[in-house]
């Protein structure tokens, strides 16, 4: 289905509508566990820049909106340096409700709570939507072959029943298009039931543009669309194995990246995030969840990597400090953070030419320029 592209207003609103309440989930899950320890929120903010609208509650907590919808944070008392932490302790100040003086283990959990609620609001996501529209059960056979394509080349042909790929045994046409679309030019090994007798047929996904991002495609056309009603343990069992593919879909994204075998000028930005909300909340409000789930899950496992100014950098100093049995010298820190920062804000930049070139702005101005 060619995809609706929506008005500036619509996309701008929908962005705002995946992102907004996301961060706040993420953020949510950072400040009630920290709360349940017992340190002080000082400031919960949605989006960054000046404040546009705030409060202050009964605990002293600010709430604030940040003029530029791209993240949030959670403030707690005490998130500084050892050396400052230190310094108050020995004035006398009552620090019992501070971030940094609660143990390694306490301060873990907090940082992991926000990536965590962002992986269990796509499960929840994925549970609603199965229950409501059932289970994709379309079975892995083929019911078409694109003339002159990979899959006929290969000598694929319809009623082919494809059971497995790279050995790895597949029970729907949607784990075959999730395996295929993620290794453009790479072969990968079929094993297909062709009416009793079983075949072993290599083929290479050629590689086609999508959001402007690489994706594998063979040429083979699936049957019917098929939703099942499950029961209750089917659908909260699906939507845990979803949410385990879509990190696994990402790890193996990540890889290939970094071995070189996908470029990495397809990596995306807000733009792009932008305009795919935009064309599914045109889709349908299903399609728009299961999309917010998407990045979602996405928010939740960037987070846990371990790069420092993410959730999942603190992790790792965390959990070196218990090792240890004291924290990481306030110099290692500085360092970390700065590098951190570097890091984010070169990521930041790059993606977001990647979103430009990708919408043909760089090719436009070369144009003008030329």
């Amino acid at each position: 289905m060619t995809p609706t592209y929506p008005g500036l207003p619509l996309t701008i609103l929908s962005f705002i509508l995946v992102i907004g309440p996301l961060v706040f989930v993420h953020e949510m899950g950072h400040y009630l566990l920290g709360r349940w320890f017992g340190v002080k929120a000082e400031t919960f903010s949605i989006g960054f820049g000046r404040e546009i609208l705030g409060w202050t509650d009964k605990k002293g907590t600010r709430w604030k909106i940040g003029w530029l919808p791209l993240g949030g944070y959670v403030r707690f008392k005490g998130e500084m340096t050892v050396s400052a932490v230190s310094a108050q302790l020995t004035s006398g100040e009552d620090r019992s409700d501070s971030f940094e003086t609660k143990p390694p283990w306490q301060r873990f959990l907090i940082v992991a709570a926000g990536p965590i609620t962002n992986l269990a609001l796509a499960i929840i996501i994925f549970i609603g939507a199965f229950s409501i529209t059932g289970l994709p059960t379309t079975p892995p056979i083929i019911a078409g072959v694109v003339k002159n394509s990979v899959a006929d080349e290969a000598g694929l042909l319809p009623h082919d029943h494809i059971t497995a790929i790279d050995d790895r045994a597949i029970e729907t046409f949607a784990e075959l298009r999730a395996i295929v679309s993620l290794r453009p030019d790479q072969p990968v090994a079929l094993t297909v039931d062709r009416g009793g007798r079983t075949l072993n047929i290599d083929v290479t996904p050629e590689r086609r543009s999508e959001y402007g991002q690489s994706i594998g495609s063979i040429g083979i056309i699936s049957g019917p669309y098929v939703l099942e009603k499950a029961g209750t343990a089917q659908v909260m069992t699906a939507a845990f194995v979803q949410t385990g593919d879509v990190i696994s879909s990402m790890i193996v994204y990540l890889k290939q990246i970094v071995s070189g075998a996908r470029s990495a000028s397809e990596m995306g930005g807000p733009l792009k995030i932008a305009q795919i909300s935009g064309e599914q909340v045109t889709a349908g409000w299903l399609n728009f969840l299961l999309f917010a789930a998407l990045i979602s899950i996405n928010l939740g496992f960037i987070n846990l990597l371990p790069v420092p100014m993410l959730d999942g950098g603190y992790l790792v100093l965390y959990a070196v400090e218990a090792v240890r049995r004291r924290p990481v010298s306030e110099r290692v820190q500085e360092y970390a953070l700065r590098v951190g920062l570097a890091m984010m804000v070169t990521l930041m930049l790059f993606v977001t030419a990647n979103d430009l070139a990708s919408f043909g702005l760089w090719s436009k101005l070369r144009g003008l320029i030329g």
